[in-house]
């Protein structure tokens, strides 16, 4: 009989005649006849009526509790597993277990058990957390959180992965975040971002990137691994994966002894993909990990590099992220003109000559940026910037890029040697009204102290926009 054939056959049967008759052999004394029957119902679990599931599953539940046989208890937890597996594409069948009381039976039951009928419940615990994400409270408050922990203190193989992915599942709980702050539960934690299925891999990393918001745990955390652990996801994650993975990393990174090792390890390159990306939010990522690694210097040599490549692809949105980054990095004082040994500022300028509208605007607000230092702004002026700023006082450009050409020539203007370059600038009315408001706001206020530009706050892990509900 081929498949087709087969899976015909097992749609038509009488469900409740079978129904009967599984009722019929689970309430007699014959071991052997109780597992054959918990297995045909698991069989045929894919193609069952819920409404059959659903009865079946108390009947289980009594057997996983009840039985004196591991080997029942051990079918039982494998049918459960299975059911639990199937519904309308929602999790209604792996809620109803967990509602069932056999969430608290598998719990007692795996402190004590070995071998396959340890391997079974830890699948079946898999399942129902996985499938049934109400079900993790529930592991939880009956101490779910302690025997997971215990367990992986010495399982390992298949057996450890599904309990680091049941603690991966757990961990998205507020309530377990505060409690697992021990060395031991932050090391399973972090090994969990390493290994498992990928979804699994990304909710211990959102776990990573929410504890590492306290000084504290950020610290062991990083003693333990994590760095490393969300380096590998950052690196081989789906986009999903990266976005958790970049943004986990960027809180790691506010450990002043981690930006020259996250670099060294290879971090700069990989963000810069997020910066090329499709998403939005992995644009946002970059930029708030790029401003915190380059206050190393050799740091920001990398990455004024890498955004000065982006300048001269074809991704307008890159292009604008990365003019946009280039503007804050300027704000940074080495010992080096980084932007300018980059060969960033030629582009820009031809970029604000002739790119699209938004990215006029970036490389504007660059280059306002960047003419505050005398050295770049001798590179923009070398680059011609001067003529291309001045045509962009015209009434036919927008306001945004009219104050950001203006206020570079005022900086221009500032500049004795730079200052005849400009002199035609202040005949031009848009100029003298943005030159009067901008001294005005560059004025020292009531303590003498000039205002200073605004700095870039990083992105917290809650800001993140994903679905804690991904399987």
């Amino acid at each position: 009989m081929d498949q087709p054939e087969a899976k015909q056959q097992k749609m038509s049967l009488d469900w409740e005649e079978s129904f009967n008759l599984f009722e019929e052999a689970v309430a007699s004394e014959s071991t052997a006849m109780q597992i054959q029957a918990i297995i045909k119902v698991a069989q045929l679990s894919n193609y069952a009526p819920d409404n059959v599931l659903t009865r079946a599953v108390p009947i289980l539940t009594q057997l996983l509790g009840g039985s004196s046989s591991p080997l029942v208890q051990e079918a039982a937890a494998y049918c459960l597993k299975c059911i639990a597996h199937q519904g309308d594409l929602d999790d209604r069948l792996a809620t109803l277990i967990g509602q069932s009381g056999a969430i608290p039976i598998t719990l007692r039951l795996l402190q004590h058990s070995h071998g396959g009928l340890q391997g079974v419940l830890v699948k079946f615990l898999w399942s129902i957390v996985t499938f049934g994400t109400h079900n993790r409270v529930i592991v939880v408050r009956n101490g779910g959180l302690e025997v997971i922990i215990n367990m992986l203190g010495s399982c390992v193989g298949s057996t450890r992965r599904h309990l680091l992915e049941i603690l991966s599942a757990l961990v998205w709980l507020r309530e377990v975040r505060r409690v697992i702050t021990s060395p031991e539960g932050l090391q399973f934690l972090v090994e969990a971002v390493k290994f498992g299925g990928m979804a699994s891999r990304e909710r211990a990393a959102y776990a990573v990137g929410s504890l590492g918001v306290a000084r504290s745990a950020r610290t062991v955390l990083v003693d333990l691994g994590a760095m490393q652990a969300l380096m590998e996801l950052l690196r081989e994650g789906d986009i999903s994966a990266k976005l958790v993975a970049g943004n986990a990393l960027g809180v790691i990174s506010a450990n002043v002894d981690c930006i020259r090792p996250l670099a060294q390890a290879g971090a700069i390159p990989l963000y810069a993909e997020l910066l090329r990306g499709a998403e939005p939010v992995g644009k946002e990522i970059a930029e708030d990990v790029f401003c915190v690694l380059a206050i190393a210097e050799v740091n920001a040599v990398s990455i004024a590099q890498h955004l000065a490549q982006i300048l001269r692809e074809n991704d307008d949105i890159a292009k604008a992220a990365a003019a946009e980054i280039l503007g804050h990095l300027s704000r940074y004082k080495h010992s080096v003109p980084f932007i300018t040994n980059s060969g960033a500022i030629p582009v820009l300028v031809e970029l604000l000559r002739q790119g699209s509208d938004e990215v006029k605007e970036k490389a504007s607000g660059a280059i306002a940026q960047l003419s505050y230092n005398a050295g770049d702004r001798a590179a923009l002026a070398d680059a011609g910037a001067i003529p291309i700023l001045m045509d962009l006082l015209g009434d036919d450009q927008s306001e945004e890029l009219r104050n950001k050409a203006a206020e570079a020539l005022i900086s221009f203007s500032e500049d004795p040697s730079q200052r005849d370059r400009i002199s035609e600038a202040f005949n031009i009315t848009s100029f003298q009204d943005i030159h009067n408001r901008l001294a005005q706001l560059r004025a020292p206020d009531n303590n003498g102290e000039q205002m200073a530009r605004p700095s870039r706050q990083m992105m917290s892990m809650e800001q993140l926009p994903w679905d804690p509900n991904i399987l």
